[in-house]
């Protein structure tokens, strides 16, 4: 995710994502810039003929798009924040889980204590790779071998960390380690992780629908390759870099709402899932102590 200062306007109006923009769309952008050019040459200069009226009718379809897009961009966005607020959550109830085991566990327990401390953070690393339909493992600290070739040979990593952290806090409660109540405790952060991986994997599994993201991109096209009819009577040559100015508008919208739809991969605007997950696994560190 791009980090960014909001009053800065000078570094945002020429900030490098601009022209990350228009390298995406500058095949589509010479496309209409020379579509524009020969619809120009044909009225100026073969046909003659002079006609005034259109602006007003693109004008009524230009409300049209715009509620679309702005309807659009909602909906991508509220996708985009709702990612957030899941691994918002995922960063609290890791230090709760963390915070709780350091308190219950007794400080003489290492053998326990750095298995949470290593497998609190394993699930947020299996998460994010997880949603990347990712298989690397590199960045998880395995407790022992065994522990590893069960992760790594299962389908759903998240699942596998979680299962291996409920089977520990079950022998712990079988060996009077913690009580039936610090159990039920416990008990509300792993249930969360599972959770929190079911929601993220809603929002990805399930994109715009397909009729509402085709017709969308249908008006777009239509829209954009009759403006130049519009603006030719009027503007004559003008009217290539308008209708080009416009289009870049009008896709560069849409292009954003299909990066931020889906927020947990690795375009620009994604979410940060990198940082998260180190900023996780270095507070479980610093809360839950390691062995000497």
């Amino acid at each position: 995710m791009i980090q960014y200062n909001p009053k800065s306007w000078f570094s945002l109006i020429f900030d490098v994502y601009s022209r990350y923009v228009i390298r995406s769309l500058l095949p589509l952008l010479l496309f209409v810039a020379i579509f524009t050019a020969l619809v120009c040459f044909l009225v100026v200069y073969v046909l003659d003929v002079h006609y005034s009226g259109t602006i007003a009718f693109h004008s009524i379809l230009g409300v049209i798009l715009g509620l679309f897009l702005v309807l659009r961009t909602n909906t991508a966005y509220d996708r985009w924040w709702e990612g957030r607020r899941l691994w918002g959550q995922l960063v609290n109830d890791t230090r709760h889980l963390a915070i709780k085991i350091e308190s219950f566990l007794d400080p003489n327990d290492l053998d326990d204590r750095d298995f949470f401390r290593k497998m609190i953070p394993n699930i947020t690393f299996g998460m994010k790779e997880h949603l990347r339909d990712s298989i690397f493992v590199g960045e998880m600290d395995m407790v022992d071998e065994e522990s590893r070739a069960f992760i790594i040979n299962s389908k759903h990593r998240p699942n596998a960390v979680n299962t291996l952290m409920y089977k520990r806090i079950m022998k712990l409660r079988e060996a009077g380690k913690i009580s039936p109540e610090q159990l039920f405790l416990i008990d509300k952060e792993l249930k969360g992780f599972t959770d929190i991986i079911g929601a993220c994997e809603r929002i990805k599994s399930t994109p715009i629908p397909y009729s509402y993201s085709m017709f969308i991109k249908k008006f777009l096209f239509i829209y954009s390759i009759t403006l130049p009819v519009s603006f030719v009577w009027d503007f004559g040559f003008w009217s290539i870099l308008i209708v080009t100015l416009a289009f870049y508008f009008l896709v560069s919208i849409e292009l954003i709402s299909e990066e931020i739809e889906d927020p947990f991969g690795k375009d620009v605007n994604d979410l940060p899932l990198n940082e998260l997950c180190v900023k996780i696994k270095r507070n479980v560190s610093e809360i839950i102590k390691k062995s000497q």
